[in-house]
């Protein structure tokens, strides 16, 4: 049995007769930007969030750069960001000109330690920007209580968390604002790059409808320093087609995820996913934790089981913060993790039967090391 780690095609299967009429609609449209699929689906996608506004923009990571860029972050200030984690979150807070000022995640969810975060405010910090990690939210009541106290704004990564809620309260309207991410592989995903930023701030969204679009609203009258970063009328089409089947395929994940953890409990050496009692994830990934983890990778593999690591390299390890002096050993917890955790196939697509394929291989692993 071949399982892969991230398989397309079976999404399309299941909605290719409404994925195409979207496509044929937006074609016999004649508009592909700004226009009426994008203003629906940024309707909808805010309702199913409960905030005010969404305004949908080109990827995930353009969303944070807007949202920080529209609050006037910009060189000399400071952006706390988890140490663990995908670094265009980094990039972000970088691209604007501030400095990312990394805290070590929560050794039990991998997600931003809120009890770190006091130690590493400065006169200089303006933000905190938290990860809602592999499908499950940060401990937002604990971070935003820290914000309050020292007058900082909270902007949520909620890229890998559509569907997931903190206390009952949906990820993407739990801090100020919210950069989502649509990329294919998302519970949400498009079918390219796609992203938004969700707000209950009117006069955030206002300039974020600018700062998209070279920082006009009307053509030609330019009142800010904008980017190019517009959501397409097509992947718009597609979102709208997928968003009513979020909580169906989530359902989906959270049902695997079950299995899995009931599967592997106990199994060797590994760690598997906490949940904490007011967290819901929606399982964008299924990611144990083992020393072991490239022999177990590479047994997976013999028996063509896809696996992926997120992430190998902290951000703070990568050539590309290299100019900062970081070095190995800086953020253990972040190191740790890059060394030992591996991600399972999960996912609306993937079959019972698969899961129990892989839980019965990484037992196997076990039993015979």
């Amino acid at each position: 049995m071949k399982i892969p780690i991230l398989d397309l095609k079976p999404a399309y299967e299941e909605l290719r007769s409404e994925l195409d009429a979207a496509y044929h609609r937006v074609m016999e449209s004649g508009w592909v930007l700004l226009g009426k699929e994008l203003e629906a689906f940024e309707t909808e996608y805010a309702q199913s969030v409960g905030v005010k506004h969404c305004i949908g923009v080109a990827n995930g990571l353009e969303a944070m750069q807007l949202v920080l860029m529209a609050w006037g972050v910009g060189p000399g200030d400071e952006v706390i960001v988890p140490s663990h984690g995908y670094i265009a979150t980094w990039l972000a807070v970088t691209h604007v000109g501030a400095t990312p000022v990394p805290c070590e995640p929560d050794p039990a969810t991998y997600n931003l330690d809120a009890t770190q975060v006091p130690a590493l405010i400065t006169s200089r910090t303006k933000a905190i920007l938290p990860i809602h990690l592999y499908g499950q939210t940060a401990d937002m009541t604990a971070i935003n209580a820290v914000a309050q106290q020292h007058g900082l704004r909270v902007l949520e990564d909620a890229a890998q968390s559509h569907g997931a809620t903190c206390r009952g309260r949906a990820a993407g309207a739990l801090g100020d604002a919210a950069g989502v991410s649509f990329y294919p592989s998302k519970n949400l995903g498009a079918l390219a790059d796609a992203g938004a930023v969700t707000t209950h701030d009117d006069a955030l969204a206002e300039r974020l409808r600018h700062l998209r679009n070279y920082g006009s609203k009307v053509r030609y009258h330019n009142d800010y320093i904008g980017l190019n970063s517009r959501l397409s009328e097509l992947q718009a089409a597609f979102l709208r087609v997928k968003l009513p089947r979020l909580a169906e395929w989530n359902a989906r994940r959270v049902a695997l995820a079950a299995r899995y953890l009931e599967q592997l409990r106990g199994t060797g050496d590994i760690a598997l996913p906490h949940v904490p009692e007011w967290a819901e994830p929606v399982w964008h990934l299924f990611v144990i934790r083992t020393a072991q983890r490239d022999a177990l990778q590479k047994h997976l593999a013999a028996q063509g089981i896809g696996t992926q690591i997120h992430y190998p390299i902290p951000p703070h390890l990568s050539k590309a913060y290299a100019p900062k002096g970081w070095k190995r050993g800086v953020f253990p917890l972040a190191e740790q993790f890059a060394d030992e955790v591996l991600s399972l196939p999960i996912g609306p697509h993937t079959s019972a039967a698969q899961v129990d394929a892989v839980g019965a291989a990484v037992r196997g692993f076990f039993a015979a090391s």
